[in-house]
């Protein structure tokens, strides 16, 4: 085999080979995209309260480091409060809904 023979089939078979691996790596078969939990409503809202009570603590803390103004804590309060007010509303109505 001749050196402009070996150097042709060496690049085809690298060509090859790279062209398997974006195939792979992006394949868009059926179940490609399907690596999670599908999330229900109830789920995320669930997960959406953690985050707000989460945030309810940090700026509790902050507060007492310092970090805000009783007027600025009180506010950002109320409004966080609210959007947990308004969470659990929903995982209540969704929850007590027949299914």
């Amino acid at each position: 085999m001749s050196e402009a023979t070996f150097d042709i089939l060496i690049r085809v078979l690298c060509a090859l080979f790279a062209a398997g691996a974006l195939v792979f790596i992006f394949r868009l078969g059926k179940g490609a995209s399907d690596t999670g939990v599908e999330k229900t409503r109830v789920i995320y809202l669930y997960e959406r309260k953690e985050v707000v009570y989460e945030n309810l603590r940090d700026l509790n803390f902050e507060f007492k480091a310092g970090k805000f103004t009783q007027a600025d804590y009180d506010g950002m309060r109320v409004g966080m409060e609210a959007e947990a007010a308004r969470i659990l509303a929903e995982i209540e109505k969704l929850e007590s809904a027949p299914a």
